[in-house]
């Protein structure tokens, strides 16, 4: 076998990725959210995109245009990952108190777990969420989300359980703050304070704290009791 032949992707393979559109479109999406994640906008480069993925840069270009484009997807991919696990809480099958308390918690994990996605959020911060807002499918994916927690809220309040007054959209920013702070600055909070805050045992101790101050915070003086 020579050098040539052992490094190239055999013919029915080359085929099966040319036959399959959307599994190369993955492909190129999970490596251009690391690389973005990781580098911004302005430093990822497309090339390095393309030698780390099973695309050509020229089937790059024909997929998302440019860049800029490619950055805007990877950003809309991320969105749906996340909104489309919500979706699978199915939350209006749940009491209000344990629906409340599941999103949080899965919140606070997926967070943890995907810290690519807060690195990309970050990174739309600072282009002032220019790009967020080219995309229609994310100001419907986000709109989702807060009918599906306006949607507890409200059956809280009907039932007893939540107080009255508040705005879905608050509690939202109030749940995603909490969750996004244990990673955003998981790095520097550990080193000024000396603890380490990713271990396990306080990841947990972290997740249950949040989701106690959140039930706290909407429920009634009764249901506290």
């Amino acid at each position: 076998m020579t050098a040539t032949s052992s490094t190239s992707s055999p013919p029915t393979a080359r085929r099966r990725r040319k036959n399959d559109p959307e599994s190369v479109r993955a492909d190129i999406l999970a490596v251009a959210t690391r690389e973005f994640s990781e580098k911004g906008l302005s430093g990822a480069r497309i090339d390095e995109i393309a030698e780390k993925t099973r695309a050509s840069k020229r089937m790059i270009y024909y997929y998302f245009r440019d860049k800029e484009s490619l950055y805007l997807h990877t950003l809309e991919a991320a969105y749906q990952k996340v909104r489309l696990q919500e979706t699978e809480l199915e939350l209006d099958h749940l009491a209000p108190l344990e629906a409340l308390s599941r999103l949080v918690r899965f919140t606070f994990c997926h967070h943890a777990k995907n810290p690519d996605f807060i690195r990309l959020v970050m990174i739309e911060n600072i282009h002032h969420g220019r790009f967020l807002a080219q995309s229609e499918l994310i100001q419907s994916l986000n709109a989702g989300v807060i009918d599906a927690l306006a949607d507890v809220y409200a059956r809280g309040v009907e039932s007893g359980c939540f107080r009255e007054g508040l705005d879905p959209r608050e509690l939202h920013w109030l749940i995603s703050a909490l969750s996004f702070f244990n990673v955003s600055n998981q790095h520097t909070f550990s080193r000024i304070f000396d603890w380490k805050q990713a271990a396990p045992e306080n990841q947990q101790k972290l997740e249950d704290h949040v989701t106690d101050m959140v039930m706290r915070y909407v429920r009634t003086d009764e249901a506290l009791r």
